[in-house]
C-alpha cells in the first residue's frame, strides 16, 4: 500500500516530489487567518495611528513577499512561477481582530495552497511586529486552506 504523503519515498526518505509529468494548469489557492488582540491595539491599528505607521499596508506588501518566498521558508515547496498574489485585510472590531485572506495563482505543474499560506503567516506575523510594543499577547490562529482550483484532484472547498 503506497502512503498518501507524497513528501517521502519508497524508503520513507524525505524528497522533492516530480511533477514533470503534470500538466501545466491554471492553479488558485486562496487562505485565511486572523490575529486577535487587545480592543486598544485594535484601534490604533483600525484608525492609522499606530506609531510605525499603515499596519495594513505594511502588512499587505509583506504577505505578498511571503507567498513569492514560500520555496525558500518551506523546504520541499517547488520554487512558482506565481502569477497573482491578491491579499485583503478586514477589520473585526467586536472580535477585535484583523483578519487576512490571500489568494496566489500560477500556470503550473503543482498548487499554490503553500504559498497562499505563507502569505496569510506573513501578513499577521507583520500586524505582530508592528503592533507588539502596544500588546505582545496578540494571537494568531484559524490559518487554513479555504479553497484550490486546478491540477488533477480539481477542485476543493473547505467546509467553514
Amino acid at each position: 500500500m503506497s502512503s498518501p504523503l507524497t513528501h517521502f519515498d519508497a524508503q520513507g526518505q524525505a524528497h522533492m516530489v516530480d511533477v514533470s509529468a503534470k500538466a501545466e494548469t491554471h492553479r488558485i489557492a486562496v487562505a485565511a487567518g486572523e490575529i486577535r488582540m487587545k480592543p486598544e491595539t485594535f484601534a490604533l491599528i483600525a484608525s492609522g495611528t499606530a506609531k510605525k505607521g499603515d499596519v495594513l499596508g505594511v502588512a499587505r506588501i509583506a504577505a505578498i513577499q511571503g507567498a513569492k518566498r514560500c520555496a525558500d521558508l518551506v523546504p520541499l515547496c517547488h520554487p512558482l512561477p506565481i502569477t497573482r498574489v491578491a491579499v485583503d485585510f478586514e477589520l473585526d472590531e467586536p472580535g477585535s481582530r484583523v483578519l487576512c485572506r490571500a489568494q496566489v495563482e500560477t500556470l503550473g505543474r503543482t498548487g499554490v495552497e503553500m504559498e497562499a499560506l505563507c502569505a496569510v503567516q506573513v501578513g499577521l506575523l507583520t500586524v505582530y511586529d508592528m503592533c507588539k510594543a502596544a500588546d505582545r499577547g496578540m494571537v494568531i490562529g484559524q490559518v487554513r486552506v479555504l479553497e484550490k482550483h486546478g491540477g488533477k484532484s480539481g477542485d476543493w472547498t473547505a467546509q467553514v
